[in-house]
């Protein structure tokens, strides 16, 4: 089956733990988005903000995304949560990849799953619960418009949530 899936979704909704465990199943490459962009930016997505703010970070994100989305072959793509924050990031998932998978989790369940999370630069504020209500409420709009499917992600395993993103790619036209 040839496969190029990506998956968006809110910062810890899963996307890096599903997409290596995909791409396991699979027998793909798994590509880690914001792990590309550490090696290449030579420090933390964090320390980059701290130092270069995120308007500096987001070129260089979509640089690498439109690479990605241009280069041949199958793989499994993980994207960083602010990745469809630019339109020809939205176009260059949909276009370079024929599975846009969107791990959608409400922000509750994300904070119980991070809220001792330290790296995430976007949620080491004085509410982050707060802050997460406000990016979901900004990017689900976002998220549903790049996406081909939509996997609610609520509570189940990494196992059951792995199996739900092979079924939608079984059932896809052409697979």
């Amino acid at each position: 089956m040839h496969t190029r899936c990506a998956l968006v979704g809110m910062p810890g909704s899963g996307k890096s733990t599903v997409g290596r465990q995909l791409a396991r199943r699979l027998g793909l490459p798994f590509v880690d988005l914001d792990h590309r962009l550490e090696q290449a930016l030579g420090t933390s997505i964090r320390s980059y903000f701290e130092q270069h703010g995120e308007p500096a970070f987001r070129d260089h994100e979509a640089a690498l995304l439109a690479e990605l989305a241009a280069a041949p072959g199958d793989m499994v793509l993980s994207t960083g949560g602010g990745v469809v924050l630019r339109p020809e990031n939205r176009a260059a998932l949909h276009q370079g990849f024929s599975h846009v998978m969107y791990l959608r989790a409400s922000p509750e369940e994300i904070f119980r799953r991070i809220r001792h999370d330290r790296t995430r630069p976007l949620l080491q504020v004085a509410d982050p619960l707060a802050r997460l209500r406000e990016l979901y409420q900004a990017r689900d709009p976002l998220y549903r418009e790049t996406a081909h499917y939509v996997i609610e992600t609520g509570r189940p395993t990494v196992h059951t949530l792995v199996n739900m993103v092979m079924m939608q790619l079984e059932m896809a036209p052409g697979a």
